[in-house]
């Protein structure tokens, strides 16, 4: 129903910025609200953040509020997350996340997400 590919994913520097993309295929994602996780190995998936169906709504986790900016072109069926002043802790696989929209609410839980991306690396060295 709906495809998730990211990209966008690298090697960068501490304090260094970086954009994630994730772009849908099959039926539009116009209708879904869009998360962002992130996990490294061993630890659980990490909430970094969601928007709304529109883009007017964000909500971000704790470790990356105010760094981190989510939006989204669903005329070109893609999210984004802008990473700024990045840290060696932000390093991970970055998943997007596809949730229905049932009426505007926001989720950071992982069961809440109906379709998910294959993940992109991203690595900050110190």
């Amino acid at each position: 129903q709906v495809q998730l590919v990211e990209s966008g994913g690298g090697l960068v520097q501490a304090g260094d910025s970086l954009r994630l993309s994730c772009a849908a295929s099959g039926r539009t994602v116009s209708n879904y609200a869009m998360g962002w996780f992130r996990q490294t190995l061993g630890k659980e998936r990490e909430f970094v953040g969601a928007i709304s169906v529109s883009g007017g709504r964000t909500w971000y986790g704790d470790s990356v509020k105010g760094r981190f900016t989510i939006s989204r072109d669903n005329s070109k069926n893609t999210v984004y997350l802008q990473m700024n002043r990045l840290k060696p802790e932000d390093t991970a696989v970055y998943y997007c996340a596809a949730s229905y929209d049932y009426g505007g609410a926001l989720s950071r839980e992982v069961s809440q997400y109906d379709y998910w991306g294959q993940g992109t690396q991203v690595t900050v060295s110190s």
